[in-house]
């Protein structure tokens, strides 16, 4: 049985990480927890961004790294997270700042039958967490 991804992108949000990529190199994905940038998705040149012992990592999107710190996890492990692009300043520390667009993050709840499987599938917490343990 396939796993229940925890975290997707849309077509326009995969155009602006490739388009990145080109320019930066591989990158990674936190999502942040309210801070400066308020709860946005931010994008680092990978890394440039510690993770911390209690970053969970969500998966993948445009094969990068997606981490969600530990404390906000707790408030979204019930929806999948769906990373899209809209027009509009990004945040001053996201790559994609000057590209006059900013990543947003939207979701949905999981079903029952996820939720169900997402309880039997390994949470990866931490530094050693690697992007390809997805």
């Amino acid at each position: 049985m396939a796993q229940v991804a925890r975290v997707s992108a849309t077509e326009a949000a995969l155009a602006l990480i490739s388009r990145l990529q080109q320019k930066h190199g591989p990158v990674m994905f936190h999502q942040s927890g309210g801070c400066c940038d308020g709860s946005a998705p931010m994008c680092f040149p990978r890394g440039e961004f510690l993770i911390g012992d209690q970053d969970v990592l969500l998966g993948n999107i445009g094969g990068q790294p997606f981490y969600i710190g530990g404390a906000q996890f707790e408030y979204w492990r019930h929806t999948h997270l769906i990373i899209d692009v809209v027009p509009g300043r990004g945040g001053m520390f996201s790559l994609e700042g000057p590209e006059g667009v900013r990543f947003l993050t939207r979701s949905r709840l999981y079903t029952d039958a996820e939720s169900c499987q997402l309880e039997s599938q390994p949470l990866h917490i931490g530094p050693a967490a690697t992007a390809t343990a997805l």
